[in-house]
C-alpha cells in the first residue's frame, strides 16, 4: 500500500505531477465554514458520476458504453453479418443464444406498443372464423411493429431483408385466393419462415435453416421486453396514458351509439355493418382471449427480433478433412458412369425403343412409368446428399483441386437433371393414363423444385456459392407461392375433366373429385349431368350453407358460391349411386329423399 494520496483525493489547487499541462482554474469563490459544508452535503443529494472523459482508458470507455443498453453504431450494427462480437452476458442470460444475441434493445417505443396492441386486437377479432384475407390484415400491424423496433435500434433496411419480407407477405395472399387447405398450410408455414429470416438476416446454411425458425427464440424475451417497456412508460407518463384511454373509450362509445342509431334507421346500412364487423359472442370469449394473447406474443416476438436479432450465422460447422484426389474422385466418377448408362437406356426408350422394353418386361406405359418414378425421386434426393458430403470432404489444395471438384460434381449435376426430366416424363405418362391427384401433383412439383436446386448448384460452381443458401430458400418460397397461386385443386379438376371430355370411356372418378375444394368448381361445372351434380353436391352444401364472414372467405370460395347460386345442382342424388358414389363426405348425411340404395 502507498501512503501517497490518489489522483482523485488530491486537492485541485495542488500542482499535478502526472505529466499533463495545468488547466486554468476559475476564480475561487468564498467557501462556507467546514461545519456548514458537512450539513449541505448531508442535505443535498449526490450528483451522478460524470461520463468518462478523454483521459480515460479506451477499454474503460468501451465498457461504460456497452452497459448503457443501446446498440453501438458502425461496426456493431446487428443488421450487418459478422459485425461486432456480442458480449459474454446480456439480458437474455447465458448459453448459446446469449453469445449470439447482441446487447438488449432500447426501451420499447410507443409506436411499437400501439402496433403490437393493434395486432392483438385484430387477431382476436378476425382470426376466429377461418383463414382468408384476415392473415394479411393481422400481418400488416405486426410488420409495422417490427419496422418501428428496427428503426429505434438503428437497423437499416437491406435488399435481402426486403426480399424476405415481400415474399412472406406475398405468400399470405394464397389463403386469400385459394380455398384448398393443403396449399394454404404450406403458404402460411413458408410465410412464417420468410418473416423470421427477414428479422434475423441470415446468410449461411445453418443461419438460413435455423433462422427460419428463430422467431420462437424471441417469444419470451419479447414479452419481458414489452412488460418492462410498459412499466417504464406508465411510470413516466401516467397522465398521457390516462388521456389516451379516455379518448379511446369516448370514441368507442360514440361509434356504438351512433352506429346503432344509423343501423336501426336504414336496413342497407345495417347489412353493411353486419358484413364488415366481426360477429363476436360471449361464448367465444376464451377463444378470442387466446387469439388476443397469441397476436400480442407474436407481435412482441417479431419486434424484439427486429431490434435484437440472434446472429444464427455465428453457429458454424467446421469443414471436413480434405481427401486425396483419387480417394475423393474415384467413387464419384463411378457414380457418373452409372448415371450415364441409365440415361442412355432412357434415351433409347424415349426415342422409340419402348417396344423392346415392353417385350422384355411385359409392362405397359403406365405400369412402366409408375414403377420408376418413385425410384428416380429418391435417386434425386440421394444425389443432393452425395453432393453435400462430397463438398465437405473435397480436396482443397489449389486451383487444380477446384477444377477437379467442379468437373466431377458438375457432371453429376447435369446427369441428375436428365434423371429429373425422365422422372417427370414418367409421371406425365402415368397421369395421362389414370388422371391427376393431389399426391401426384405434389411429388411432381417436388421433383421439379429439385431440378431447380441442381441448376442453382451448377450456377454456384461457376459464379461462387456465396448466395447459394439464400437462393435455395428463395426458390423454395417461390415454388410454394406458385403452387398455391396455380390452384392445385383447380388443376386436378381441369385435367380430369379434359381427360373425360377426350375419352368418355375412361370415365371420371366422382368419388375422388367430390372431395376437392371450392377451387375445383369452375372446372367441374363443365361436366355433363348427372356427373356435374354428383361432383358438386357436397361442395355446394359447404359453400352455400355456411355463413363465413368476408375476411375468412377466399376468392375461390366466393367464385364457387357465385357459380352454384346461378346454376345449382340438380336431382336428389339417386343417379350418384349408379356412378359409384353417394355424393356424401364424412360428417354429412344424404338428403332425406326416401331413397334406399339397399
Amino acid at each position: 500500500m502507498s501512503d501517497q494520496p490518489s489522483e482523485a483525493s488530491r486537492p485541485p489547487d495542488q500542482s499535478p505531477e502526472a505529466g499533463t499541462q495545468p488547466q486554468p482554474q476559475p476564480q475561487p469563490q468564498p467557501q462556507p465554514p467546514p461545519q456548514q459544508q458537512q450539513q449541505q452535503q448531508k442535505q443535498e443529494p449526490q450528483p451522478p458520476s460524470p461520463a468518462p472523459t478523454a483521459t480515460a482508458a479506451p477499454g474503460q470507455a468501451v465498457k461504460t458504453t456497452a452497459t448503457a443498453g443501446t446498440p453501438a453504431a458502425g461496426p456493431g450494427n446487428p443488421w450487418q453479418h459478422g459485425a461486432g462480437a456480442p458480449g459474454p452476458r446480456n439480458s437474455t442470460g447465458d448459453g448459446v443464444t446469449a453469445r449470439l444475441r447482441p446487447p438488449a434493445p432500447p426501451l420499447i417505443r410507443p409506436a411499437v406498443l400501439w402496433s403490437v396492441l393493434a395486432t392483438a386486437v385484430v387477431s382476436a377479432l378476425f382470426l376466429g372464423d377461418g383463414l382468408g384475407v384476415n392473415l394479411l390484415i393481422v400481418a400488416v400491424p405486426a410488420a409495422l411493429a417490427a419496422f418501428f423496433a428496427a428503426r429505434s435500434a438503428g437497423r437499416r433496411l437491406r435488399p435481402w431483408t426486403a426480399t424476405w419480407a415481400v415474399g412472406g407477405l406475398a405468400l399470405l395472399a394464397v389463403p386469400a385466393l385459394r380455398d384448398a387447405g393443403w396449399p394454404t398450410f404450406l403458404a402460411v408455414v413458408s410465410a412464417f419462415a420468410l418473416g423470421s429470416l427477414a428479422l434475423h438476416g441470415s446468410r449461411s446454411w445453418l443461419g438460413v435453416l435455423i433462422g427460419s425458425l428463430g422467431l420462437f427464440d424471441s417469444v419470451v424475451p419479447g414479452i419481458i421486453w414489452g412488460v418492462r417497456g410498459i412499466r417504464a412508460r406508465a411510470d413516466g407518463s401516467r397522465a398521457r396514458w390516462g388521456a389516451g384511454l379516455r379518448t379511446t373509450a369516448v370514441a368507442v362509445v360514440l361509434l356504438v351509439v351512433f352506429g346503432t342509431l344509423f343501423a336501426s334507421a336504414d336496413a342497407a346500412f345495417a347489412d353493411l355493418l353486419g358484413d364488415l364487423m366481426p360477429d363476436v359472442s360471449l361464448g367465444e370469449g376464451p377463444w378470442r382471449i387466446f387469439l388476443f394473447a397469441l397476436g400480442l406474443a407474436g407481435a412482441l416476438a417479431a419486434a424484439y427480433a427486429a431490434a435484437a436479432p440472434v446472429r444464427w450465422d455465428g453457429i458454424t460447422v467446421p469443414p471436413g478433412k480434405p481427401r486425396g484426389r483419387v480417394e475423393w474422385a474415384l467413387p464419384l466418377i463411378v457414380l457418373n458412369l452409372l448415371f450415364a448408362a441409365f440415361i442412355a437406356l432412357q434415351l433409347v426408350v424415349l426415342l422409340g425403343g419402348y417396344e423392346k422394353v415392353r417385350a422384355e418386361t411385359g409392362l405397359d406405359h403406365a405400369e412402366y412409368a409408375r414403377q420408376g418414378f418413385w425410384q428416380l425421386l429418391w435417386a434425386t434426393l440421394l444425389t443432393l446428399l452425395v453432393i453435400a458430403l462430397a463438398l465437405r470432404w473435397a480436396p482443397r489444395g489449389g486451383s487444380r483441386d477446384r477444377t477437379l471438384v467442379r468437373a466431377v460434381l458438375g457432371t453429376l449435376c447435369v446427369l441428375t437433371l436428365v434423371v429429373v426430366a425422365s422422372a417427370l416424363r414418367r409421371m406425365d405418362l402415368y397421369v395421362d393414363e389414370y388422371g391427376l391427384t393431389r399426391l401426384r401433383i405434389s411429388v411432381a412439383a417436388m421433383e421439379l423444385w429439385l431440378g431447380v436446386v441442381l441448376v442453382l448448384i451448377l450456377a454456384a460452381g461457376v459464379f461462387g456459392a456465396r448466395f447459394l443458401p439464400r437462393a435455395i430458400a428463395v426458390s423454395a418460397a417461390a415454388g410454394v407461392l406458385a403452387f398455391g397461386l396455380l390452384s392445385p385443386d383447380g388443376l386436378i379438376a381441369e385435367q380430369n375433366v379434359q381427360r373425360f371430355e377426350a375419352r368418355k370411356s375412361a370415365g371420371i372418378d366422382i368419388d375422388y373429385v367430390k372431395d376437392l375444394s371450392a377451387d375445383a368448381v369452375p372446372a367441374l361445372d363443365r361436366l355433363p349431368e348427372p356427373e356435374r351434380s354428383c361432383a358438386l353436391r357436397i361442395i355446394q352444401r359447404e359453400v352455400l350453407h355456411t355463413d363465413t364472414p368476408w375476411y375468412a372467405t377466399s376468392w375461390g370460395e366466393a367464385r364457387a358460391k357465385e357459380i352454384l347460386e346461378k346454376r345449382p345442382v340438380q336431382g336428389d342424388g339417386r343417379d350418384c349411386y349408379r356412378l359409384g358414389t353417394d355424393g356424401v363426405r364424412d360428417g354429412y348425411e344424404p338428403d332425406d329423399d326416401g331413397y334406399d340404395p339397399y
